[in-house]
């Protein structure tokens, strides 16, 4: 019997209704399938129950709109599930003027380190301009943007020059996810409503939604002596954990991702990565994941690298992922009673994004005449 019993699906052995324990997330989860494995909506799947099971709060750190609709149930809900989900307190952050709430954080509040990841600044090769940004944190403390804008476009100086061209260079100052003034995600998030969603892919630049991701973590980060529970889940985590960073900025998140895979279960803080390639995350935030979850994985260079970090999944387990169907899944780890494949249950919120579909062909299109000599 488990703790928190969220029943997901059928176990596809005995054909009887299968279980997760929902009070084992307090360890990082990995959850793995190629695409078109029904991997976003059975995350969902669990999701749900984690809402309406437990009592624990969830952030979604989602880059295709895949889970914006997570408080919406569909009609075939039950009445009275449909109302419970209703009465959660769910907060969808996208982009200004996409949604109800707006996507906005405060670069004033990011960690210095964090700052000058986002204007790419080495600590060495930049140390005027990085002294420059450290003085500005202690002249103007936790205040937004435009004053220190005000106050480097006002000053003489060759250094405060020089950041600000670096600034205006490269656009940051007109990014739209900084608050100015408004109240950033990271308030939002420490305010632990049951969930909270931030589209980060919904900006014009991509680097809008790496900043938006460092600046939550850092806060929870510096937060995290209060041991106040979140499950932090992160979609397509490849683009946020890459296993080889290459930019300033990414390489401020790994650092902090790996941080928080190291020592954050202690301080009540819990990772889910979800992604398609197990090779394409950090193997320092991969080797601290418990629970696994894959979904259909035919690459078997993939699942030679998941063999390597989860060594108590059964072999002929893992073999068996080629052949999964779509929303099958292998349950393994603390939140699992046994090592179990698994058909997921039916979703009773909406799913978020969509494919793309292929146009039918018109007549017109489909015999088309050929072009008439000159």
């Amino acid at each position: 019997m488990t703790g928190l019993p969220l029943t997901v699906g059928t176990d596809l052995a005995t054909g009887e209704p299968f279980t997760l324990d929902g009070s084992r997330f307090n360890r990082h989860t990995f959850w793995c399938g190629q695409s078109g494995s029904g991997k976003t909506y059975a995350l969902g799947v669990v999701l749900e129950q984690l809402l309406l099971q437990t009592g624990l709060p969830v952030l979604v750190l989602d880059p295709n709109s895949d889970f914006v609709h997570l408080g919406d149930p569909v009609p075939e809900t039950p009445p009275q599930t449909a109302a419970r989900i209703r009465a959660l307190d769910v907060r969808v952050h996208r982009r200004t003027g996409l949604g109800m709430y707006d996507l906005v954080v405060r670069i004033a509040d990011m960690d210095v380190a964090s700052r000058a990841a986002v204007l790419r600044l080495d600590p060495v090769a930049d140390a005027e301009e990085f002294h420059v940004l450290r003085q500005l944190e202690s002249e103007f403390g936790p205040q937004d943007g435009p004053a220190m804008l005000e106050a480097l476009a006002g000053s003489e100086e060759p250094a405060r020059r020089a950041l600000l061209r670096r600034m205006t260079n490269l656009g940051i100052p007109d990014w739209d996810v900084w608050a100015r003034g408004a109240v950033g995600l990271e308030r939002v998030v420490d305010e632990r409503p049951d969930l909270v969603v931030a589209d980060i892919g919904g900006f014009r630049i991509a680097d809008e939604g790496a900043a938006t991701a460092l600046a939550v973590l850092d806060s929870l980060w510096r937060d995290r002596e209060r041991r106040r529970p979140l499950l932090i889940v992160i979609d397509e985590a490849h683009n946020l954990c890459p296993a080889e960073p290459t930019t300033p900025l990414a390489k401020a998140l790994v650092e902090r991702l790996v941080q928080i895979a190291a020592e954050g279960r202690k301080y009540g803080l819990w990772l889910l990565l979800s992604t398609q390639r197990p090779s394409k995350i950090h193997p320092q935030v991969l080797s601290q994941c418990d629970n696994l979850a894959l979904l259909k994985t035919n690459a078997p260079a993939d699942l030679a690298h998941l063999a390597e970090f989860f060594g108590g999944v059964p072999p002929e387990l893992l073999d068996a992922s080629p052949t999964s169907t779509q929303g099958q899944a292998l349950f393994s780890g603390g939140f699992a009673p046994r090592p179990t494949r698994v058909q997921m249950a039916d979703r009773l919120t909406r799913q978020g994004g969509s494919d793309v579909k292929v146009p039918p062909v018109r007549l017109t299109d489909a015999h088309p005449s050929p072009t008439p000599p000159a």
